[in-house]
């Protein structure tokens, strides 16, 4: 059915597109190890935790417990009240986020901070049910956004409760994409666990806006990156039907695209749009000034390279096209000249969690996305949310609730709640379902010029664009009036 592209941007991160008497709340510790890793910019070195993390926090009939993990650096803590930044973990292994928050090392030792790192349930090793947790919809049932933020919240009340020194630490959430949603959601459920919230590229309006919005962006970035670019796109879905309407054809598309399995059928065809379909929003998402390595190793301002092979005027052929499109999407999974061949099966890094964030998509994190090949360079899609429960129900043996997110966590109604900061990039998709103007003193938003998915959480980098300075110097000093203020209460 038509709408099996349209559910593959439910895998995105988001994504694109992961915390009882006085000891039970004392971490235990499994097999407690420091790991030193290097990421692109310097060595990181944090201990490894575990922490007995009940399995539902609403009900009273299941008290099993599961080894929640988070990583933790004090090395520039200032103890007895030095403050905590706390990253409430995605959907994947949260060695993978804390590698890539280089925002939170960078200014650590300015704000005198302790790391924390927090896995979200059922990703990476923080497993209820062990290996057995994906196996039935029973012990999928504890995979949610708000089980996972009564987990941060316990999990923030024992490190006071329990770490020397961190009764009176003001605790700061920080995460990007599904990471900030917890985050500024963690601040609006549980104001009494943490001061604030920074909340980047934090879609938490996904759920109500347009559903041609998203694409819309998406479309944007590759219009204003390079000539003839989006239109080009556009032009390709038709370019490949009529290419692959043929067994020459078919093989014609396996060998130009260096495809590691051949297309062979109109349902490997449809597969393989899907394919370049997720490409180019992923390549939108991560539109860095620099090159870097999120998703995969991109050069700098990688829309722009991309976009350097398609700027073909309209009486180009249609193998003509595709060969443009063919070098494009070797930008995205070939910038280093290592892979063999293109796996079409795989659009983003094995660190996220596809399966899991694909049920929560299944359950409450319901995102509405069409396309309409007007104002987007994609073929005409629109949103059917009965079919997307039916195909829910056959995957997990569940149905979507569509409205429980705005009515769990306010939709925009939210004025009554303090401390969050909102920051967005203008070539991120996701801003179309951010907040992107500010909605009191203390619920602040910030537009990054320039800016792509979550670049302010990103290290400091030589190439960073003005804006993205200035928005990092403005939440540095919003962390420093939360925390002021916490000293005073």
């Amino acid at each position: 059915m038509r709408l099996t592209s349209t559910a593959l941007l439910f895998l995105l991160f988001l994504l694109v597109l992961i915390s009882c008497n006085a000891l039970a709340f004392k971490p235990q510790l499994l097999g407690r190890h420091t790991v030193q890793t290097f990421s692109h910019h310097r060595p990181l070195s944090y201990t490894t935790f575990y922490f007995d993390q009940q399995i539902d926090h609403f009900g009273f009939l299941e008290n099993g417990t599961f080894k929640q993990r988070y990583l933790l650096n004090d090395q520039h803590w200032h103890k007895e009240g030095g403050p905590i930044l706390f990253y409430t973990g995605n959907e994947g292994d949260i060695t993978w986020f804390c590698n890539n928050t280089g925002f939170m090392w960078d200014i650590a030792e300015e704000l005198g901070a302790m790391l924390v790192f927090a896995e979200h349930r059922y990703y990476g090793e923080s497993m209820p049910f062990g290996d057995e947790s994906y196996s039935n919809a029973k012990y999928l049932n504890y995979l949610t956004s708000e089980q996972a933020l009564a987990d941060f919240a316990v999990l923030i009340k024992a490190l006071k409760q329990t770490v020397p020194g961190a009764q009176e630490s003001a605790v700061i959430a920080i995460g990007g994409s599904y990471g900030g949603m917890l985050a500024a959601w963690l601040r609006m459920k549980y104001p009494s666990a943490v001061v604030g919230a920074l909340a980047a590229s934090a879609p938490i309006w996904q759920f109500i806006v347009p559903c041609e919005e998203f694409y819309r962006v998406v479309t944007h970035d590759f219009t204003i990156s390079g000539t003839n670019c989006s239109s080009n796109i556009r032009r390709s879905w038709a370019s490949i039907d009529r290419v692959s309407a043929t067994g020459e054809g078919l093989q014609w598309l396996s060998q130009e695209f260096g495809l590691c399995g051949p297309l062979k059928s109109q349902d490997d065809v449809f597969g393989f749009k899907g394919w370049l379909q997720e490409t180019w929003v992923n390549l939108a998402m991560v539109d860095y000034p620099y090159e870097a390595n999120f998703l995969q190793p991109l050069p700098a301002w990688p829309v722009k390279v991309v976009c350097r092979n398609l700027q073909f005027d309209t009486g180009v052929s249609d193998k003509q096209l595709l060969s443009g499109i063919s070098q494009a999407v070797r930008v995205y999974y070939n910038y280093t000249g290592d892979a063999v061949c293109l796996n079409t099966s795989q659009t983003a890094t094995g660190d996220l969690g596809i399966l899991g964030w694909f049920y929560q998509s299944c359950t409450e994190m319901v995102m509405p996305m069409c396309t309409d090949g007007i104002v987007d360079m994609f073929e005409p899609e629109p949103w059917n949310f009965q079919a997307f429960s039916d195909m829910c129900y056959n995957q997990f043996g569940v149905r979507p609730r569509e409205d429980w997110a705005e009515i769990v966590y306010g939709g925009r109604n939210i004025s009554a709640h303090s401390n969050i900061i909102f920051s967005n990039g203008n070539l991120d998709p996701w801003m179309s379902g951010g907040v992107t103007k500010s909605l009191s003193k203390s619920l602040v938003a910030i537009m990054i010029d320039g800016g792509a998915h979550h670049l302010d959480l990103r290290y400091y980098n030589e190439f960073d664009p003005e804006s993205v300075i200035k928005t990092r110097e403005l939440e540095v000093n919003y962390f420093k009036q939360w925390i002021k203020s916490a000293a005073f209460d």
